[in-house]
């Protein structure tokens, strides 16, 4: 017997965590392990799991290696299989570790002395490493019949040897129900389990039973369960799951007259067929599917961490906060979506949160910091079509602060959505954003979405019991954030809101630099975000007479931040840029990218300086030369948001939204105000101009700006 057959779970705990400090880099670690091991479908690791992999460095105590091979471990994997992955990766010192572990095999014959109970018995495993060892279970081998004459077989029968025993059974539920579905197979050897909701895989599923613990209408459909082994596949019956309000008995559903636009009836459902169609009543088959659309899509996205006088948060460096946000307001206008996020310190007091600053005192008020409610009263006057909030901050009171704020009167619109990830225990922020980025582009609506955002955080082992999504929505329409865009007539507003954005998204012209030994430099400019910019040299001419040169951008001014380590690259991945990676920028072999982000910070224009180095191909020195490139100020920095500003659409200068000038920041190293294209939400650039007129949005004739 090969004793490197062992379970990966046999190995102690102090082994496994030395393991895992092995395996915890990322030159030869366990990214690379984990993509060896995926080259078995049985181990292979789904984006999402790497992700938790991934987020494990956040916990104190958490270990993407050790998280790995414990779901190795679940999955049955063999230290032969896994020495096998460490070979293939060439970690030496694991492979080192790993062959000093001895193994010892004992048998204990079974009772009976037939010729054919020579192998019956039962059979341990002694592993030792060092001076320490662990002993397996007890496994009992019996030798089975499996004559024709014998009926107790379990594959007779069955032609393929995997047959299902247990199927899953159709249910109806209705929203908040726990789902829960089971499909058991009897195989030799033993069968794995693959769970497809409307014929799609489901990764997280992948155990004979499937448990979703809060169902919502999107769990509807067809469930059907994949049994397999390395020799046979079989699938169980479709099991249909229909999935209700959340009371039948108030139910009522809304006609639409497709013939008749603005003819509505409400028709409350017969009891007789309540009871003869509890939940396939709801949904009517002929009934048209009303399709939403929004006059346009704008999202600020805030995170502050380098606070000065309270703890440090894990998200990035914060701006003005005070003036992005009314940048923010000037944008929004009759059917706009707008979604606020935030990640930094917060509170709530008396039904109000509040948003703090980075630069807000040790004992701060409301006076020094933003409410979000008087900033949905704000959007509530721009008479937005949709008005979504995601706060991941901590709730908690504050002591030092005992003012009831005054809000505005806030409207009954049904289309606002409320998020919060609260947190019971010291979580980093950022966690939670992690998670929605991969939900937050689906055809969905919104509270649905965000639903299913929850559950994948109660999945997390880093966020189960320590950090929550909590909903609050009163969304009457089924609005989704990648509701394709219909513009109104080209008003006055609309031209006027558009000719902001246009201004803050101009990007520098393309440049063309001649240096004195022959060799023409093209430097290249792309937007990332509103605040983050790519930019690109690429060599145009190069004489003969010079063998190699190379450019490479400097100097920087203090306002941007810049990540040398990351600066002239080959490859936008290499310069850290995932989001221009597809886009249409030069990738010839002599072209370099670096990425400034920060441009909020920018007081003055962007100057820097492209050096270039070359050798002549009959010398072997290396020459300089040097010159300096005026980019002016691109995207958000024209705002010049670190300028202290008043909200034209403030009512009392006294509140806490305009009282207080204070810093906003980005999901991505500083402020995001993204504008949304059709079909999907983009964060790009925010416009707006550096003086706000009255005399802008009563021009009488229409503004229109490319």
């Amino acid at each position: 017997m090969d004793q490197w057959k062992v379970p990966l779970g046999t190995l102690r705990e102090d082994a496994l965590k030395t393991l895992s400090k092995m395996l915890d880099n990322s030159t030869c670690g366990w990214r690379q392990l984990a993509h060896v091991m995926s080259e078995d479908p049985k181990f292979r690791s789904s984006e999402n799991e790497m992700t938790n992999y991934s987020l494990q460095v956040l916990s104190n105590i958490g270990s993407p290696s050790r998280t790995l091979l414990a779901r190795l471990a679940d999955q049955s994997c063999t230290l032969s299989l896994l020495l096998g992955g460490l070979k293939k990766i060439d970690h030496q010192d694991a492979v080192q570790y790993l062959t000093h572990i001895d193994f010892g095999w004992h048998f204990s014959r079974a009772d009976s002395f037939s010729p054919q109970s020579t192998n019956q018995g039962h059979y341990i495993c002694r592993v030792s490493l060092g001076d320490t060892c662990i002993f397996s279970l007890w496994a009992h081998v019996r030798l089975a019949d499996f004559s024709p004459e014998c009926p107790s077989s379990i594959f007779q029968g069955s032609a393929s040897g995997l047959r299902i025993t247990r199927q899953p059974q159709s249910q109806a539920l209705t929203e908040g129900d726990t789902l829960a579905l089971e499909c058991q197979a009897v195989a030799n050897p033993p069968a794995q389990y693959e769970w497809y909701h409307n014929s799609e895989p489901m990764p997280q599923h992948q155990t004979q039973s499937l448990k979703i613990q809060i169902v919502t209408t999107a769990q509807r459909g067809q469930y059907k369960c994949k049994a397999y082994n390395l020799y046979h596949e079989v699938w169980s019956d479709a099991a249909v799951v229909t999935i209700g309000p959340i009371s039948v008995t108030d139910a009522s559903w809304v006609e639409v007259d497709t013939r008749s636009p603005g003819v509505v009836e409400t028709q409350e459902p017969d009891n007789r067929s309540r009871e003869r169609f509890p939940v396939q009543q709801m949904k009517r088959p002929n009934s048209p599917v009303k399709k939403f659309y929004a006059t346009d899509k704008v999202a600020l996205l805030i995170g502050n961490m380098n606070y000065a006088y309270h703890t440090q948060l894990a998200a990035p460096i914060a701006d003005e906060m005070h003036s992005a946000v009314t940048e923010f307001l000037l944008l929004l206008d009759k059917g706009v979506y707008g979604l606020l996020y935030f990640a930094g310190h917060g509170y709530e007091n008396y039904g109000n949160s509040f948003m703090v600053p980075i630069d807000a005192p040790a004992s701060y008020t409301s006076q020094h910091c933003l409410c979000v409610q008087n900033i949905l009263t704000k959007m509530q006057e721009r008479e937005t079509g949709l008005n979504v909030f995601l706060l991941d901050m901590c709730r908690k009171r504050n002591l030092h602060d005992d003012v009831l704020v005054q809000t505005g009167l806030l409207k009954v619109t049904a289309n606002i959505v409320f998020g919060y990830a609260t947190k019971k225990e010291n979580v980093s922020n950022g966690i939670f954003i992690s998670f929605l980025k991969q939900r937050v582009c689906e055809e969905e609506k919104v509270t649905v979405m965000l639903d299913r955002v929850a559950e994948d955080m109660g999945r997390c082992r880093i966020t189960h019991g320590r950090q929550a999504l909590e909903l609050r929505s009163n969304l009457s329409e089924r609005r989704c954030l990648t509701d394709s865009i219909q513009t109104a007539q080209c008003s006055a507003s609309y031209s006027a809101r558009n000719l902001q954005w246009t201004i803050a998204h101009v990007l520098p012209e393309i440049q063309t630099l001649h240096f004195e030994c022959g060799v023409i430099i093209q430097l290249g400019f792309a937007a990332e975000f509103s605040n983050v910019m790519v930019i690109y040299t690429r060599i145009l001419q190069k004489p003969e007479n010079i063998a190699c040169c190379s450019a490479q951008l400097t100097d920087f001014p203090v306002d941007v931040e810049i990540d040398l380590k990351k600066s002239n690259q080959e490859t936008l991945l290499e310069a850290g840029s995932l989001l221009l990676i597809n886009e249409t920028l030069p990738a010839e072999a002599d072209s370099r990218y670096t990425r400034v982000c920060g441009l909020q910070r920018l007081k003055n224009e962007l100057i820097f300086t492209v050096c270039l180095n070359y050798k002549y191909s009959n010398l072997d020195e290396e020459i300089q030369e040097k010159q300096s490139v005026t980019a002016g100020k691109p995207l958000v920095s024209k705002l010049n948001l670190y300028e202290p500003r008043q909200s034209q659409y403030s009512r009392n200068p006294s509140s806490c939204l305009d009282s207080f000038n204070v810093p906003i920041c980005s999901l991505y190293n500083d402020l995001h105000i993204g504008r949304g294209e059709t079909k999907e939400t983009v964060s790009v650039s925010v416009p707006n101009i550096p003086q706000e007129t009255d005399e802008l949005f009563d021009a009488p004739q229409p503004l229109v700006a490319d």
